[in-house]
C-alpha cells in the first residue's frame, strides 16, 4: 500500500478501499499508539472491512512510515491525517484513534469538524503526560535509542499492556510481535515520537468545541492513561459515551479485539 508524501514526510497509510457492493461506504481511519502501528487495529479492520473503507495511518518513524527530520508533535501529526483524509478524498470519516492515535482525533474533532462523522477515543488523555511518568519515560527512551528495547522491554510491557492480558496464553504472540514492529523501526524516528508524546501540549482547553458524535473507550487496567482521564474527556465533550472494557490494559484493541471491534462497529453504524 501506498506511502503518501504529507508535510514534508512520508507517511505509510493502509486502505481497504470501498467493500465489493459499496462503493460509497463510509471511511473509517484508524490512528494507532506510541510503539505501535496500524497493525493493532488489525483485529477490528478484519470485522469490518466488508462493510466501511478501513485506512490505517503509521505515524511518523512508527511502523512501516520512515523517520522525518521533525514534525513529530500533536498538531503536525494532525496535520498529516488531515493530509491523508483529504488525500485520499475519504472525508468525511469515522476517525477511531487509541492513545496517542487519540491525542489526533481530538485535534481533528476540535479544529476540523467537517472532516468527521463520529470520534472515537480509546485509551487516551487530553492533558499533558504526568510530571511523575515524563522523566521514567525520558529516561526509557535513552536506553532505547542506545540499546533498543529488549534492556527495558520489562518495564515497557506494563505500561503498554495490563495484567490480565500479560497472564494469558495469547500474550507472547503478541508481545512479541510488537516487540518486532518496534525492532524493525529506526530507533531515531521513535525516539522522536517518544519525545513527541512526553512533550505535548494539553487539548482539554479545546474538547468544548468538539460537536461531533463521539465514544470515549478504557481499559480498566489502563495505567498509561487511566479512567480518570478518560472521564475527563467525556466530561469536556457534550454528549460523549463513556465505555470501560474489564480485564484491559491500555493496548484494548489487542487485548480486548472482540470487545473493542462490538463497540466501534455498533457506535459507527449509528453515525
Amino acid at each position: 500500500m501506498p506511502v503518501i508524501e504529507v508535510n514534508g514526510a512520508q507517511v505509510h497509510v493502509e486502505d481497504t478501499g470501498a467493500p465489493a457492493g459499496h462503493p460509497d461506504a463510509p471511511a473509517i481511519v484508524f490512528g494507532h499508539g506510541l510503539l505501535f502501528s496500524g497493525r493493532m487495529f488489525a483485529a477490528q479492520v478484519e470485522r469490518l472491512r466488508d462493510r466501511y473503507r478501513c485506512v490505517t495511518i503509521d505515524w511518523r518513524g512508527q511502523g512501516r512510515s520512515p523517520a522525518a527530520r521533525d514534525g513529530y508533535d500533536m498538531d503536525t501529526l494532525a496535520g498529516d491525517a488531515v493530509a491523508v483524509i483529504e488525500g485520499l478524498r475519504a472525508g468525511p470519516v469515522h476517525y477511531v484513534g487509541l492513545s496517542m492515535g487519540g491525542f489526533v482525533g481530538m485535534r481533528l474533532g476540535a479544529r476540523r469538524p467537517e472532516l468527521l462523522r463520529s470520534l472515537t477515543l480509546l485509551d487516551t488523555s487530553a492533558g499533558p503526560e504526568d510530571p511523575d511518568k515524563v522523566t521514567k519515560y525520558r529516561t526509557l527512551a535513552k536506553v532505547y535509542r542506545v540499546l533498543g528495547l529488549g534492556p527495558v522491554r520489562a518495564q515497557v510491557e506494563p505500561i503498554m499492556f495490563g495484567p490480565t492480558f500479560l497472564a494469558s496464553p495469547a500474550a507472547k504472540q503478541h508481545t512479541d510481535a510488537w516487540m518486532a514492529g518496534v525492532r524493525a523501526a529506526r530507533r531515531t524516528g521513535v525516539t522522536k515520537a517518544i519525545h513527541g508524546v512526553t512533550d505535548r501540549e494539553p487539548i482539554l482547553p479545546e474538547l468544548g468545541r468538539i460537536t461531533t458524535p463521539t465514544l470515549v473507550v478504557v481499559g480498566d487496567e489502563d495505567v498509561a492513561t487511566p479512567l480518570a482521564k478518560a472521564e475527563v474527556i467525556a466530561d469536556a465533550i457534550a454528549g460523549a459515551r463513556l465505555e470501560v472494557v474489564a480485564g484491559s490494559g491500555h493496548s484494548s484493541t489487542i487485548e480486548q479485539p472482540d470487545r473493542l471491534g462490538e463497540l466501534i462497529e455498533t457506535f459507527v453504524d449509528q453515525h
